[in-house]
C-alpha cells in the first residue's frame, strides 16, 4: 500500500530518502529543525552549517536534495546562497526552501527570483516544515500562507519591484490560465479538476510554461503570473 506522504511504497521497497541540509546561524534553530525532520522516516539531515559560505561548501560536497536556508547569516546571506544553489544557470541545482523569521517583500521576491522552491516562516510549525521539504523534493513549491495572501493582494498593485518582461515565446491563453492557477498554489490535480482536463495534460502545459519563461520550478511560474497580472483564482 502506498501512503499519501511518500513514506511507504506499493511494492514494499524502501522509501526514497530526502537528503536535507540545514543552514542557519542559530544553533537552537538548527537543533529544533533537525529534531523535527529526524522524526520522519523519509527525511535525513545530512549536514548543518552556521553561515552561508559553509553551507555552499557543504552542498557541493554532500549534494543534498533540499537545503533549508535562513535569510540572515554571516559570510554569505541566504539570498546569495539561494542564487548560487538554485539560481538560473546553476548546472546541478539544489532545491532550496527559505526558512526565516522575516517575511518582508525585500526578501520574498528576491528569494523566489533566485530559484527558491519555497518560502517558509519559522513560526509556521512542524507539519508545514515537513510538507515544504517533501514538496521541494517532488519539484513542487510551498509558500507560507500569510506570504501567499499578501503576494496575491499585490497582483493589482500599480508598481512592483523589478518587473519581469514578457517571455520571448509568448504563452498561449491556456498556458496563461494554468500559470494563474499555479500562482494560486493549486496542484496539477486541482487544476485538472477545475479545467476538466487530465493531470497529464496539466503537467505538459506546466513544463511548456517553465520552458518558455526560463524558470526552474512552479514558484518561478507563480512570480511571473503575479508580475504580469494574469488572472489568479481566489
Amino acid at each position: 500500500m502506498t501512503s499519501t506522504n511518500g513514506v511507504t511504497s506499493a511494492n514494499g521497497e524502501c522509501p526514497r530518502i530526502i537528503r536535507t541540509l540545514i543552514a542557519d546561524d542559530q544553533e537552537g534553530v538548527r537543533r529544533g529543525v533537525r529534531r523535527i525532520l529526524a522524526a520522519r522516516p523519509d527525511i535525513e539531515v545530512v549536514g548543518e552549517a552556521a553561515d552561508g559560505l559553509a553551507a555552499l561548501e557543504l552542498a557541493a560536497e554532500l549534494r543534498p536534495d533540499v537545503a533549508l536556508v535562513d535569510i540572515r547569516m554571516p559570510r554569505m546571506d541566504g539570498l546569495e546562497l539561494t542564487r548560487r544553489l538554485a539560481g538560473p544557470g546553476v548546472a546541478e541545482p539544489v532545491r532550496v526552501v527559505v526558512l526565516t523569521t522575516f517575511d518582508l517583500d525585500e526578501y520574498v521576491y528576491p528569494a523566489l527570483r533566485h530559484g527558491a522552491s519555497g518560502f517558509l516562516l519559522k513560526r509556521s510549525g512542524p507539519s508545514l516544515l515537513v510538507e515544504a521539504v517533501r514538496a521541494a523534493a517532488d519539484g513542487e513549491s510551498l509558500i507560507s500562507p500569510s506570504v501567499t495572501v499578501r503576494l496575491l493582494r499585490q497582483v493589482t498593485a500599480p508598481r512592483r519591484p523589478e518587473p519581469r518582461s514578457a517571455p520571448v515565446v509568448p504563452l498561449t491563453e491556456r498556458e496563461m490560465e494554468i500559470a494563474g492557477h499555479v500562482a494560486a498554489g493549486r496542484t496539477n490535480a486541482d487544476i485538472a479538476a477545475e479545467l476538466f482536463i487530465s493531470p497529464g495534460t496539466v503537467k505538459t502545459h506546466v513544463a511548456s510554461v517553465q520552458r518558455k519563461l526560463g524558470v526552474a520550478n512552479r514558484v518561478g511560474i507563480a512570480v511571473h503570473a503575479w508580475e504580469m497580472g494574469y488572472p489568479v483564482p481566489q
